[in-house]
C-alpha cells in the first residue's frame, strides 16, 4: 500500500533531519495526511520497541529487500496498530511468514521487562500522560450534513449516543462505543480518546472534521455572519478556514493566505473534501498583503493563527524532541513574526473583531502579543470579555488579560491553546450597525429525532485558486442517502 511505503519515506526523511514530520506528511503526495500523520507518529512513538523486536526476531536478515523504516512500519501495523489496512497489499503474506516469530519476540520482551501492556514499554517520556486521555472531539461539517444525522448514524453503527454533556468529567468517563454531544459548541461530538475514525465513511466523505475542540474556539469565537468577508491569514492546514466557512453557510467571502505550496495543496483538497465554496486561496504573505486593496474593503472579521512554537501540542515532542520548552532565541523570533503579524491584522480598515490564537503556552507568543498589540493602537481595540465560564484564563501579565483563554488536558480536557478575541472600541462608519456584535457560540438543542436538513446555499466562486467541489458520492452530498451502517467497528 502507499500509505506504508509514504510512511515509511516520512520516517527516514526525520531520521536525517530533512524535515520534521508535519513538514514531511504535508509534502508528500499522499491524499490522506491525517491517517499518514498518525500512522507515522505512533511508529516513531514504538521505535525503540520495534528495533529491538525486529532485530531479535531476525526479519532484516530474512528478507534482503525489505528496508528497515518499511519494516518498522509494516510490523507496527502488524504487532500494535489495527492490522493491515486495506488488506495490506503485497505487504501481508510477506509478514505473515514472520508473524508467529515476531508475536514471540514481543512477548519475550515483556516478560524481561516485567510488564504487561505494549505502552508499559515505552520509555517513560514517550509514555501517554494526561494528554493522552483527551478525547476525540469530531465537528460535524454542516456543509455536508446535519448534527442529527450524523448522531443518527452513529446509533445506527451500534454507538451508544449519551447526550449532551454536563461536566468534563462526563467526557472523561466515556468508555468503548460511547459518546457525547460537547456541552459548550455545537456540531461537536466527544468520543473516548483512543477513538479511531480516519476510516470512517463519513470523515472520508467529509462529513466530519477530526478536530480538538481548543482549535474549534477561534472559528467559533470570530462568528462570522453569513455573507460576511473574512481573511484566514495563516490558513493551513485548513479546518479552522472549513469551520469559517460552515458558519458563513458557504455565502460570503474568506481570503486564505499561506506562504507554504504543499500544505495550500493539501488545504485545497481538504476545503474541497467538506463541500467549501466560499473561499478563495492564496499563496501569499499576509504580512505582505495590503490593506487598501479594494479586495479586502468589506473584511470586518479576521482569524489570526500564526506559525508557534506547538508547546501545547503533545504530539509535537514527537517530531521535534524539546518542542515543549523551546529555546529563548526561538521564542523571541517566533513571538516577533507574532506582534507583526497582529498588528498589521489591525490596520485593515473595516476590521470590527478579530481572534488571535496559538498551540502555545508560552506567555511571549500570547498575552505578550496581545498587550503590545493593544499598546500599540490605544483606544481603537480591545479584549472582548467571552466565555466567563470557561475555566482556564489568561495569565495576569495587564489588566483585562483575564479576557484571555488558555486550555490544558489537565484543565479543560483539551490539547494545549490560547485564544483571545479582540474588537473595535469604535464600530466604523462603514459597517452596518446590524452587524456591530457577533454573538458568542450557543449550544444547541441536544439531537432526538432527525430533521430534515436545509439547502446550503452556493457562495461566491475563488478567484485566486478555486477549491473545487469534492465529486458526488453516497456519502459526499448533503442528502438523507447516507450509506447503510456497517456492524462492523472501523
Amino acid at each position: 500500500m502507499a500509505l506504508y511505503a509514504t510512511a515509511a519515506s516520512v520516517l527516514a526523511g526525520v531520521e536525517s533531519r530533512r524535515g520534521s514530520i508535519k513538514g514531511l506528511v504535508y509534502a508528500s503526495s499522499f491524499q490522506n495526511v491525517k491517517q499518514l500523520y498518525a500512522l507515522v507518529c505512533e511508529t516513531q512513538r514504538y521505535s525503540a520497541v520495534l528495533d529491538a523486536v525486529i532485530a531479535s526476531a531476525g526479519l532484516l536478515r530474512a528478507e534482503k529487500k525489505l528496508r528497515p523504516h518499511l519494516a518498522k512500519v509494516l510490523v507496527y501495523e502488524l504487532l500494535l496498530g489495527k492490522g493491515f489496512r486495506g488488506g495490506g497489499g503485497r505487504w501481508k503474506p510477506l509478514l505473515d511468514r514472520h508473524q508467529a516469530r515476531l508475536k514471540a519476540e514481543l512477548a519475550r520482551l515483556k516478560v524481561q521487562r516485567r510488564v504487561s501492556r505494549n505502552e508499559d514499554l515505552l520509555q517513560v517520556g514517550s509514555r501517554p500522560g494526561t494528554a493522552s486521555q483527551v478525547p476525540r472531539f469530531v465537528r460535524v461539517n454542516t456543509l455536508k450534513t446535519s448534527l442529527d444525522d450524523a448522531v443518527d448514524y452513529f446509533k445506527r453503527q451500534g454507538f451508544s449516543y449519551q447526550g449532551r454533556a454536563s461536566s468534563l468529567e462526563d467526557a472523561r468517563a466515556l468508555r468503548g462505543r460511547c459518546f457525547l454531544l460537547d456541552p459548550l459548541l455545537p456540531e461537536l461530538l466527544v468520543f473516548p480518546a483512543q477513538t479511531d475514525l480516519h476510516d470512517h465513511p463519513l470523515y472520508r466523505a467529509g462529513h466530519l472534521i477530526l478536530q480538538d475542540k481548543a482549535s474549534c474556539l477561534p472559528a467559533a469565537l470570530l462568528a462570522p455572519p453569513p455573507g460576511a468577508h473574512v481573511i484566514d491569514a495563516c490558513a493551513a492546514p485548513g479546518n479552522k478556514t472549513s469551520h469559517l466557512a460552515a458558519l458563513l453557510q458557504n455565502q460570503g467571502k474568506i481570503f486564505a493566505f499561506d506562504l507554504d505550496a504543499g500544505r495550500l495543496a493539501s488545504m485545497a483538497t481538504l476545503l474541497a473534501r467538506a463541500g467549501v465554496s466560499c473561499c478563495e486561496l492564496a499563496e501569499e504573505d499576509f504580512l505582505a498583503v495590503s490593506p487598501s486593496d479594494q479586495r479586502f474593503r468589506r473584511v470586518q472579521y479576521i482569524l489570526l493563527d500564526p506559525s508557534c512554537s506547538g508547546s501545547g501540542m503533545p504530539a509535537r515532542q514527537l517530531e521535534e524532541p524539546g518542542a515543549g520548552t523551546p529555546s529563548k532565541a526561538r521564542l523571541q523570533a517566533l513571538a516577533g513574526f507574532q506582534q507583526r503579524a497582529l498588528r498589521h491584522a489591525l490596520t485593515f480598515p473595516s476590521l470590527q473583531r478579530l481572534v488571535y490564537s496559538t498551540c502555545s503556552l508560552c506567555q511571549e507568543e500570547n498575552e505578550d502579543v496581545v498587550r503590545d498589540a493593544l499598546q500599540q493602537n490605544p483606544g481603537t481595540f480591545r479584549l472582548a470579555p467571552v466565555l466567563p465560564s470557561w475555566p482556564h484564563r489568561g495569565l495576569s501579565t495587564f489588566p483585562g488579560a483575564e479576557h484571555c483563554l488558555r486550555a490544558s488536558p489537565e484543565t479543560t480536557l483539551t490539547g494545549g491553546f490560547f485564544v483571545a478575541v479582540l474588537e473595535r472600541a469604535e464600530v466604523p462608519s462603514s459597517v452596518p450597525q446590524a452587524e456591530a456584535a457577533a454573538p458568542e457560540p450557543t449550544p444547541s438543542a441536544a439531537p432526538r429525532r432527525k430533521r430534515r436538513r436545509q439547502a446550503v446555499a452556493p457562495g461566491a466562486q475563488p478567484r485566486t485558486q478555486q477549491v473545487r467541489r469534492a465529486s458526488p458520492s453516497r456519502v459526499g452530498r448533503k442528502s438523507p442517502l447516507l450509506p447503510a451502517a456497517q456492524p462492523a467497528g472501523f
